[in-house]
């Protein structure tokens, strides 16, 4: 009987958290994300007390107002109780937070329903529960600061994990129903905020086709460090396209080559990763971290950096100035 009250109680107190963490701008005008990924989590290894130490460093540094975990959480057996010793250690800050999967997630013994039932269950998850499906993508809105109309938009996929077509080598991609429901969300908000577009984002693990095609381009921006080929699908659904023809999101955050923590803007979307937040479990030669995002209330505007081991700020840059080239013919004439 004492169980069983424990447990109730338990329930109701995610429930008033998940009620409680309405996302809105504040009174500054700005909307603060921190992005981990790639934390690759082993349960009782020494290893990864760095992925939990660099979680709470970043995090007591930010005090951002959203958390967004992109795949590759935990990377070894028992995947409940390492999937919850992370989030358990997200929870602590009593910050709102959501997950979206990587390739590895469900390879350590658990479906990805079970792990999405694992973290709804987690205080300060605010993802909507999964209903029917193993893992759905979703929407989150981000209030104006005086919490009366839909200002911003967050977009969060399930980028799988590998092709399924005998044929086709290498890494899934996001599917045409996947587009689908992109397209009708985005022209829902346009329709409900007046036939204007709300500024987005999206997050997602795996990186879309165009980051290659981005960093192929001389003459393309890139700030931050690239050390390796975006491991993307080969195969391209258009997803890039639907955002770009939708005109609402702005930038795409994925995780997936931990040697990456560039950001390129291509087409007038930005293609950013995170930064490598786990410990000495999988290849990285860059110290883990995370990606920071401000978001700026009434403005296609944002300001991201890397918030690394030690505290240290790197690779700041403002969208889209800093990617934006001079034109040189616009220039004040200088004379002597």
């Amino acid at each position: 009987m004492k169980r069983s009250l424990i447990l109730f109680l338990a329930s109701l107190a995610i429930l008033f958290c998940q009620a409680q963490s309405v996302l809105k701008f504040n009174k500054n005008g700005e909307f603060k994300i921190v992005q981990f990924t790639d934390v690759h989590f082993k349960y009782s290894n020494p290893a990864s007390d760095a992925a939990l130490k660099r979680i709470n460093e970043v995090l007591e540094a930010e005090r951002p107002d959203l958390v967004v975990l992109t795949g590759d959480i935990v990377y070894a057996a028992p995947a409940d109780t390492a999937m919850r010793t992370v989030l358990s250690c997200v929870s602590s800050h009593k910050i709102p937070f959501v997950v979206t999967f990587g390739n590895h997630d469900n390879e350590q013994g658990k479906t990805r329903g079970e792990l999405y039932d694992v973290i709804r269950s987690m205080p300060y998850n605010i993802q909507p529960d999964r209903g029917t499906l193993e893992s759905p993508d979703y929407l989150l809105f981000v209030k104006s600061n005086d919490g009366k109309k839909d200002a911003a938009l967050l977009y969060c996929f399930d980028s799988h994990s590998y092709s399924k077509l005998q044929d086709v080598k290498g890494y899934d991609w996001l599917t045409f129903d996947q587009v689908n429901w992109y397209r009708h969300q985005s022209a829902l908000c346009k329709e409900k905020n007046g036939g204007r577009t709300l500024p987005a984002l999206a997050f997602f693990h795996i990186p879309l086709p165009e980051y290659n095609e981005a960093t192929s381009d001389e003459d393309a921006i890139l700030l931050g460090t690239r050390m390796e080929k975006a491991c993307a699908p080969v195969l391209n659904s258009g997803m890039f396209t639907a955002m770009k023809e939708s005109g609402d999101v702005m930038a795409t955050f994925v995780g997936h080559d931990h040697d990456n923590d560039y950001s390129v803007m291509w087409k007038g979307i930005l293609l950013a990763y995170g930064r490598f937040t786990g410990g000495n479990t999988e290849y990285n030669h860059l110290p883990n971290g995370a990606r920071v995002i401000v978001l700026k209330e009434n403005a296609r505007s944002f300001v991201t950096w890397i918030r690394q081991k030690g505290g240290e700020v790197v690779n700041k840059s403002v969208y889209p100035d800093s990617y934006t080239k001079d034109d040189w013919r616009k220039r004040p004439l200088v004379t002597e």
